[in-house]
């Protein structure tokens, strides 16, 4: 059987209460007494009885998180944060992920449900009033992420309509004459949540309007997007093309099928992505992207469910900072 607070307390000579403060890393205990005892629960291998914890504070500490899937990197970057500040916090994590299945979003939820989660922290499928009201009757705190569902939950995300109007004005700050866009979730407008891709596709509009851009963009929905960019042409006889995908994940994939087309970049046609996954430093050339920092998404996500887990509120987060990342691709 594993050492207790109140062993470690008797040999330190102080209050369990004041034990419990160090190896929390709370307020109210000197920083000598507090490494006293971080040595001391060290050197005896002490391990935290979180089923203990659980039945004293009436909590499972375990954190519901629900996500399309992970093979976007953004996707993997930020459970990896989730995860980290989860832990740091003293919760576990419970990961469900819904394959982009509004049905299926539903059934992962009620499995948290049925265990015991303190909170879910969701980038949601579902959207709409009945979707509303269902989230209000799980009598549990509710963190969205990127994809808002009403302002009666807790956001966490960029304004992704101003920064993507942004890049397109770099954009035709470049010079560039046509554009085509690129994304295949607006292909579910109206069908599922595609909040964030929405509003990347509205401020794409406003930033060419704005740009004096007269000719609408080529838009791409279709899954075989680089089937679709494949039919298109681009260099001599064509205008100055620049093609903006909503997600870094696309550039890369239309990046690789215009240099086996023998198309350079951006000589012959432009590119840009979204996100600045971590995978984009082995690129060339380097991708011009839209950067946020994706850890501070998880961070602040599960910092806001723990404040209404612990606090039953929490204050509202400003949307998060982004910029754009001149790269060699325009």
């Amino acid at each position: 059987m594993g050492v207790t607070i109140k062993e470690i307390a008797v040999i330190c000579g102080v209050s369990p209460g004041t034990v419990d403060r160090a190896l929390n890393d709370r307020p109210g205990i000197s920083e000598k007494t507090k490494a006293k005892i971080i040595e001391v629960a060290r050197q005896l291998n002490y391990q935290p009885d979180y089923m203990a914890r659980s039945l004293a504070k009436g909590r499972t500490m375990t954190i519901g998180v629900v996500l399309f899937d992970l093979y976007n990197r953004s996707f993997a970057q930020l459970m990896n944060s989730i995860e980290a500040e989860c832990r740091r916090q003293g919760y576990f994590v419970d990961l469900v992920l819904t394959n982009k299945d509004p049905d299926n979003e539903k059934k992962c939820i009620e499995h948290l449900l049925h265990r015991k989660v303190d909170g879910i922290i969701i980038f949601a499928i579902n959207y709409g009033e009945a979707f509303d009201h269902y989230l209000k009757s799980l009598n549990v705190p509710v963190v969205t992420v990127c994809n808002r569902v009403s302002g009666d939950w807790s956001y966490i995300g960029i304004d992704d309509r101003k920064a993507m109007k942004e890049a397109v004005q770099y954009i035709c700050g470049k010079g560039y004459e046509r554009f085509v866009y690129v994304c295949p979730p607006l292909s579910y407008r109206g069908k599922t949540n595609i909040f964030t891709q929405e509003e990347r596709f509205a401020g794409c509009l406003e930033g060419l309007k704005e740009c004096g851009i007269h000719e609408p963009p080529v838009i791409v929905t279709d899954k075989d997007y680089v089937g679709a960019i494949g039919r298109m042409s681009f260099g001599d006889g064509e205008p100055r093309t620049a093609i903006v995908c909503s997600c870094d994940i696309y550039a890369l994939e239309v990046m690789n099928h215009l240099k086996g087309r023998g198309l350079r970049i951006p000589e012959d046609v432009g590119l840009m992505g979204f996100d600045n996954i971590d995978v984009l430093k082995y690129v060339t050339p380097a991708l011009t992207t839209v950067e946020y920092d994706v850890e501070q998404f998880g961070l602040q996500a599960v910092r806001c469910a723990v404040e209404q887990i612990e606090q039953g509120s929490a204050a509202p987060v400003p949307l998060l900072p982004y910029r754009i990342i001149a790269g060699a691709s325009i």
